[in-house]
């Protein structure tokens, strides 16, 4: 025996690493808004993104959440939308992170 713990089929059920959820949300951000690849990768969580950022109008809201939830495998409820999860880069990554844990 190698001492080595062999996976069992739970860690198919684990959410995706901190750095996969962020990579597939900078992701989703460049091809809903259209932004630059460089611009997303400098977002740190302090970053304003809805007020903040123009592409991010009020009909963009609905692409990116559109997408974020195909992308991610869940729903967003009406409920919980709100201006704080949009309001910076880390909210909405923390919103993300909660609902993969969560659903």
């Amino acid at each position: 025996m190698t001492g080595k713990i062999a996976s069992s089929n739970m860690d198919a059920a684990l959410p995706p690493s901190r750095a996969a959820t962020d990579n597939t949300l900078r992701a989703v951000l460049v091809d809903t808004l259209a932004l630059d690849e460089a611009q997303v990768a400098d977002f740190e969580a302090d970053t304003g993104l809805f007020g903040h950022l123009p592409e991010l109008d009020s009909m963009a809201v609905a692409t990116l959440l559109t997408e974020i939830e195909d992308r991610f495998d869940f729903t967003i409820d009406d409920d919980e939308i709100d201006g704080e999860m949009l309001e910076t880069y880390g909210a909405l990554l923390a919103f993300i992170e909660m609902k993969l844990v969560t659903d």
